[in-house]
């Protein structure tokens, strides 16, 4: 070790003496690389954080940022060059909703800098800052052509673990569990059930997909909601004493709702050790696509200076013993990422395949390569080419609305908007319907404002008529309120509501063996 030390020392004093720009180099950056490379050739999740990283990862440990708290884009002509950035949501109690603001406002100016033509991403920038700083923006309400200038003092903004609960249909509730682990994860669940079961929730869709993960005792205590005292939730095993550890309820008193989780690609780490534990317990139905496959422990050691280095220390195992890491032993880090550690051209991380393993119930799953679903149920997927052409049209979507809402067409004030937003609302069938004449009037809008024909735009009826009544219930309830539209259209999400029956036996199943299981190991 001592040669290794000496030998990197002499290394940097070589280039610092030797190397033709020597001068100009970012010392800090060569050793950062260094560091990053070192750990990388160890596995794809242990990393180096210098002291600004470190901060932005604390800050996102915390689920906050400072800001006004609102959701902003951009509108652009028909050649695609930015015209202005506009306000389209604010969230609950932020200071952009206690401010007024609200869907249309053109944001003109910030702290006297002009934000005409600027993108959304740098107004964004514009906007965030140290808490307890002034924000002055100037806002023109649309279609008003009059300037208001609007104080904001920054301040925390909350960006929750669940960005939606409500109730799909009578006695089925839904909680998106879509942003990660958190310090307030296992808070808002709890708040969510007891609002849920309120409203008459029997049965529950847990919508892990595209949860990357978090801090692991919030996903612990979520499990824990469902299991019997002393059923293991996950196992920890680690090379030194201390690491190693297997975690289990310690709930007197389980909810018994039948649940099916979602879950796909993105769904990892945390979200994998709830997913694993309600499977192996037969707890709950997994529908969805094959996970990611994240099952290393990270612990954090503080280093001189304010830098960070985040260390894989352990591994995960499920409770039937299935271990969740997927393969990395090729150490392309990209492959990793989207190939689900091979080579093949697949972007789906694949099925694992590894040892068997029996859950309560004693049905065959699979270890190493993150959680495979219980009935699988693709993502739909469109080419590349289509999918570039529909992002095209979001700028006339966005556009159209702008003018319904603050009543610029006449015949559609059903759709004009005069409030700012309400927040806890469920949309219903009544809430902006895309009827005929709206698509038509939006067909005459894109094909007289933009370069669009009028077939196209009824190729892309489906789309067009989702994307309007998802920007016009966003005007209105807000952005998280809109993700309700999009669940309309979600093939998995309606095959878990399909499944709902069989998650329920499912339960009852495990039940049985478990308490199968007792009497033998209580019989003398």
């Amino acid at each position: 070790m001592e040669n290794v030390e000496r030998d990197v020392a002499e290394a940097l004093t070589i280039i610092q003496d030797n190397y033709v720009q020597g001068d100009d180099l970012n010392y800090n950056g060569l050793f950062k690389s260094a560091i990053d490379s070192m750990l990388h050739t160890l596995d794809p999740h242990s990393n180096y954080f210098d002291a600004k990283e470190y901060q932005e990862f604390r800050t996102s440990q915390r689920s906050q940022y400072f800001g006004i708290g609102a959701t902003i884009g951009d509108l652009s002509d028909k050649d695609g060059k930015v015209i202005a950035t506009f306000i389209k949501a604010t969230f609950d109690g932020a200071p952009a909703n206690r401010a007024g603001l609200r869907y249309g406002d053109k944001i003109v100016e910030v702290n006297g800098k002009s934000m005409l033509g600027k993108p959304y991403y740098e107004v964004r920038d514009f906007l965030r800052g140290p808490r307890g700083t002034l924000a002055k923006v100037v806002i023109e309400r649309f279609g008003t052509k009059e300037l208001e200038t609007v104080e904001i003092i920054r301040d925390a903004v909350s960006t929750p673990s669940i960005s939606e609960a409500y109730m799909l249909k009578p006695g089925i509730g839904y909680v998106a569990m879509t942003g990660g682990f958190n310090r307030t994860t296992y808070t808002e669940f709890v708040e969510a059930m007891r609002e849920l079961k309120a409203k008459g929730m029997r049965n529950l869709v847990l919508d892990l997909r595209g949860n990357g993960g978090g801090l692991v005792r919030e996903a612990f205590m979520v499990a824990n909601t469902f299991l019997n005292e002393g059923e293991t939730i996950f196992v920890q095993k680690g090379r030194i004493r201390g690491f190693s550890q297997t975690y289990s309820s310690d709930n007197g008193s389980p909810d018994k709702t039948p649940i099916v989780i979602l879950v796909n690609g993105n769904t990892a780490s945390a979200s994998e050790i709830l997913a694993g534990a309600l499977q192996d317990h037969d707890r709950a139905l997994i529908v969805g696509e094959n996970t990611f496959g994240k099952g290393l422990v990270q612990n954090p050691f503080n280093l001189e200076y304010g830098s960070m280095l985040l260390l894989t220390i352990a591994k995960y195992e499920t409770p039937s013993g299935r271990q969740i890491q997927k393969d990395y032993s090729d150490g392309n880090l990209y492959n990793y990422y989207t190939n689900g550690g091979t080579l093949d051209d697949d972007e789906k991380p694949k099925p694992p395949k590894g040892d068997p393993k029996l859950t309560d119930s004693g049905r065959i799953v699979y270890s190493g390569g993150g959680i495979a679903p219980d009935v699988m149920v693709e993502t739909p997927t469109i080419p590349t080419a289509r999918a570039r052409f529909q992002r095209t049209l979001m700028n006339p979507i966005f556009a159209f609305v702008l003018d319904l809402s603050y009543g610029k067409k006449r015949g559609f004030e059903p759709y004009q908007v005069d409030r700012a937003i309400r927040f806890d609302h469920d949309i219903t069938a009544s809430d902006f319907p895309i009827t005929r004449e709206v698509f038509d009037a939006f067909k005459k809008f894109a094909t007289s404002k933009y370069s669009f024909t009028s077939k196209q735009i009824d190729t892309e009826r489906e789309f067009i008529e989702r994307m309007l009544r998802t920007e016009f219930v966003t005007s209105a309830y807000g952005s998280q309120t809109s993700f309700q539209v999009y669940n309309e259209f979600d093939p998995q999400l309606a095959k878990a509501v399909e499944l709902l029956p069989k998650a329920e036996q499912l339960a009852m199943e495990g039940a049985k063996a478990q308490a199968a299981s007792r009497e033998d190991r209580e019989r003398p």
